[in-house]
């Protein structure tokens, strides 16, 4: 069993399941990608029903520290994108 999937055994899970060529798979995971991501890059949320939603959430700077020397360091402040699960999809795991 393998611990991570990559982009291309998605794309041939797709491929085999569905009956299109690798090609067609291809564009069409590249297709939902680059949507997610234009969406998430625009400020909005990305809701796939039964799965969950992916979001944008904004971390104001902050004092860390290196957990090798101890050192205190400033981080920056930064976007970061999330994922809630759905219930359905927690509901599958308990």
């Amino acid at each position: 069993m393998r611990k991570t999937w990559t982009r291309n055994d998605i794309i041939e899970a797709i491929s085999d399941n569905v009956g299109l060529s690798l090609s067609d798979s291809s564009m069409i995971i590249e297709e939902i990608f680059d949507l997610i991501m234009s969406e998430l890059e625009h400020g909005k949320d990305v809701k796939i029903s039964s799965f969950g939603t992916f979001s944008v959430r904004h971390k104001k700077k902050r004092i860390g520290r290196n957990p090798k020397t101890g050192l205190e360091a400033p981080i920056n402040a930064r976007n970061v994108v999330t994922f809630s699960s759905s219930n359905i999809l927690k509901s599958k795991f308990k």
